[in-house]
Order: C-alpha cells, then structure tokens, then sequence
C-alpha cells in the first residue's frame, strides 16, 4: 500500500472464518485481488472499499489506516 497506509481485512476475514476466496465471491472480485489488497500491494477503490466494510460491517476506516 502507499506509504502511510495500512489494512485490517485479514484481520477482519480471519475473525469471521472466511477464506479470501469467499470474500473474493462475496464482493465479486477475485481471490487474487483480496490477496493483494491484504499484502499491501493493492489499494482497492472507494466502491471496493466500501463493500468490503459493509461485508463486514464496518466503516471503511475500520479497515484501511492512515498511519
């Protein structure tokens, strides 16, 4: 991710016993795309960013950090 900037989606998909690729279905990506997101390399959209804190949830800052 940009520097300065963390997630918490693992976290948060590890919590509910999800597998990347159910989240990947859930919010109609693929696993691959999560994967990134979860290791930094990929900053998701503000639409992507918002699905996955409602899959959750939770607010988007609850998710995504600016350090």
């Amino acid at each position: 991710m940009p520097e300065g900037l963390s997630n918490t989606l693992r976290e948060h998909r590890q919590h509910r016993k999800m597998t990347q690729a159910q989240l990947a279905e859930a919010v109609s990506v693929s696993r691959k795309t999560i994967n990134t997101i979860e290791n930094g390399v990929f900053t998701p959209s503000t639409i992507l960013a918002l699905k996955l804190a409602r899959v959750f949830d939770c607010t988007v800052e609850d998710l995504f950090i600016l350090e």
